[in-house]
């Protein structure tokens, strides 16, 4: 492929908010955040995203990856679904890892659980038919939805978890949701430190995939 179809390829997909192609892996381990606003780091300066974040922390460790970042604000569980494939074909080789993180749009637009757990459950089958190991994120309902939304929202992440066998954290804002020191001024996205005690505690949840 020229290098000139290659720099229109990269240009297509950077615009699209997906990854461009990678031409080869250099030995990386190549790790894919899918996910909404809190995986592609809205509200933050360039970097601080939790994929970066969590790259950086990686490298302190010793480990060589390739972390890609494929979140899209806004997307609910149908988005990702809808662009999952895609995004997947798009990586030469294939991720050697998924982080994936959705459904926080689903719960604070009070869309169906019934329609968020079907969206997951085929993201993680897609994932598995192709033999791509997860970490699947969890998330929680927020106080405002009520005692009723949470007890049907809630449950579909450990009951998938199990279902696929996959790596499970239980709630991807762990230590950071509700802590106004943590958030940016809407209440709901982190802020830099926020992200941080976000891959602290997920860290020990990628290092058994490298």
């Amino acid at each position: 492929m020229s290098g000139n179809i290659l720099a229109l390829i990269a240009v297509i997909f950077a615009t699209s908010g997906v990854p461009a192609l990678s031409e080869e892996k250099n030995g990386e381990t190549t790790i894919l955040a899918i996910g909404d606003s809190l995986t592609a780091g809205y509200g933050l300066p360039p970097g601080e995203g939790y994929p970066e974040q969590l790259a950086l922390a990686l490298k302190d460790k010793g480990y060589a990856v390739d972390m890609i970042n494929a979140g899209v604000s806004g997307d609910t569980s149908s988005g990702g679904l809808s662009r999952l494939e895609w995004v997947l074909d798009s990586i030469n080789g294939g991720p050697d890892l998924v982080i994936l993180e959705f459904g926080a749009n689903d719960a604070l637009r009070g869309i169906d659980p019934v329609i968020t757990e079907g969206n997951l459950d085929r993201m993680l089958s897609i994932l598995t038919e192709r033999k791509i190991p997860v970490l699947f994120a969890g998330m929680l309902a927020p106080p405002n939805m009520g005692p009723d939304y949470a007890a049907r929202f809630d449950p579909i992440y450990p009951q998938l978890a199990k279902k696929y066998n996959v790596s499970f954290y239980p709630f991807f804002l762990d230590g950071v949701a509700g802590d106004t020191s943590l958030n940016q001024s809407d209440g709901m996205h982190p802020d830099e430190e926020g992200v941080a005690v976000i891959v602290e505690k997920i860290l020990s949840h990628v290092l058994p995939f490298l």
